[in-house]
């Protein structure tokens, strides 16, 4: 038999790493290769030659991994350029040398990319027994054809409950103290998680990318919200912009290696805009910054379970040894009452490099938040608390494999 290895690319999420024990667990039970690597710090670990033997791990130890935010074998953001002959040599050589069969990336739309660039690659130069397949994750909900990407689940979850909980703190103060607070979210092209924080029913005021900012609009429904309730409670996208494209956020966006904007900000945009304009004298910002992808101890038991099984479905597939070049996508059941998905593949070039935004129609007008539709698409993913393990008091989890992990020769 052949080997395999795992790696994790792009921005982490609170599940990712239970798609890794779910290939890790599915080869324990239908062991179709000799050893499952992992690969440290994605596509540039395996340029490296940086592997892990994650073969035999223990059931507490992939039981502790589930639980375990970010990415426990590191992560990139590295751009595998197709004009970059050397690096596609480079990782077929690594592949042949460890005796490497197939690859699975777990990753968001660029790192699909990076899928379809090998498998391209590879059929190009009539590379025959080197496999790569796709596992998506992402916060931002943002890939195509999938029904809901791994890890928004439980993004929205917190995001939700943290609104909530915020609410409640908001409204300590009597009527006289007029207060507008501001809750700021990730979604640089998509409002899927500003969106999520309407699941806990109190939120005011929603600003997504979807929808152009228009600042007398949204200083008026604010204004008229004080004037009601004493108190406006804002939710805002990273990526809220006006109609030429321009961020509001309060600092000059920068771009990655991926020519995406990197941005932050917004919530302290608006909030001057409510200052200057004199709509209300106090207003508080929350920035949930990376906390909404690393909160782990909320994770969605759903979110959980189904990233298990997109690993276990993954490998499962790879059994094929025509399958490569795919990514491994869920949907939502249609044949039962109850929520439920099954899972497919696709092309990794379907999904790669595209962006899927929050429909339009179910926000509502003027900024008033989103539909029942909406909320009801939502609602199902963030049900459940997994049981987590604690060691002294807090949440066990895994030592990053990056952080000292014995690498193989």
């Amino acid at each position: 038999m052949s080997n395999c290895v795992v790696a994790q690319s792009g921005g982490p999420s609170s599940v990712i790493n239970a798609t890794v024990a779910g290939i890790i667990k599915a080869n324990q039970l239908n062991p179709i290769y000799d050893h499952v690597y992992g690969g440290l710090n994605g596509i540039e670990g395996i340029l490296k030659q940086n592997f892990v033997d994650l073969t035999r791990m223990t059931e507490h130890e992939n039981l502790v991994l589930r639980q375990t935010p970010s990415s426990a074998l590191g992560s990139c953001r590295y751009k595998l350029k197709r004009r970059n002959v050397e690096d596609f040599e480079k990782i077929i050589s690594t592949m042949e040398k460890f005796d490497i069969e197939t690859l699975f990336y777990v990753g968001g739309n660029d790192s699909m990319d990076t899928v379809a660039a090998l498998t391209e690659y590879t059929a190009a130069n009539g590379i025959t027994g080197r496999r790569f397949i796709g596992c998506p994750k992402t916060i931002d909900n943002d890939l195509m054809v999938i029904d809901h990407a791994p890890g928004f689940a439980s993004s929205a979850k917190f995001i939700a409950t943290t609104a909530l909980q915020c609410w409640q703190d908001l409204h300590v103060y009597p009527r006289s103290r007029k207060e507008v607070f501001i809750l700021e979210t990730m979604g640089r092209d998509a409002g899927w998680l500003a969106a999520s924080a309407c699941l806990s029913g109190i939120v005011d005021v929603l600003i997504v990318p979807e929808v152009a900012f228009d600042k007398e609009v949204v200083l008026e429904r604010i204004r008229d919200c004080i004037e009601v309730k004493a108190k406006c409670f804002v939710v805002i996208s990273e990526g809220a912009h006006y109609e030429d494209g321009t961020y509001i956020a309060a600092a000059e966006a920068k771009n990655d290696i991926f020519g995406h904007a990197v941005l932050g900000g917004a919530g302290k945009a608006l909030e001057q805009m409510i200052l200057d304009e004199n709509v209300c004298t106090r207003v508080k910002v929350q920035d949930l910054s990376t906390a909404q992808r690393c909160h782990a101890s909320e994770q969605s038991q759903i979110d959980v379970i189904e990233s298990f099984r997109l690993g276990l479905s993954a490998h499962m597939r790879s059994m094929d040894k025509s399958f490569t070049g795919k990514m491994v996508c869920l949907k939502r059941r249609t044949d039962v009452q109850e929520y439920d998905v099954e899972y497919f593949a696709v092309d990794a070039d379907q999904v790669a490099n595209y962006v899927r935004n929050f429909p339009v129609e179910w926000l509502l007008p003027d900024f008033w938040g989103i539909t029942e539709e909406a909320i009801n698409y939502m609602k199902p993913l963030i049900q459940g608390t997994p049981a987590i393990i604690m060691k002294d008091g807090l949440p066990e989890q895994t030592i990053p494999y990056y952080l000292g992990g014995k690498t193989i020769e």
